[in-house]
């Protein structure tokens, strides 16, 4: 896992949960997959650091946070 500076980040597609909480919809996290990296950053702060991770390390991250 790497943090990447979103001001020298490539342009992303960026995807929110449906499951987004908080008053204003906005308390959670963003997605964005390219080849070989799943990038995720905080919706609050879309200019803010950000995680690159390998899309194994995601989908072990998921599954234990969904606790399957």
């Amino acid at each position: 896992m790497r943090t990447v500076s979103g001001r020298h980040a490539p342009e992303l597609a960026w995807f929110k949960s449906s499951y987004s909480g908080g008053n204003d919809g906005n308390s959670c996290v963003e997605v964005a997959a390219t080849p070989g990296t799943v990038h995720v950053r905080d919706s609050k702060d879309v200019d803010g650091a950000r995680l690159a991770l390998t899309p194994g390390a995601w989908v072990r991250f998921v599954g234990y946070a969904s606790g399957s």
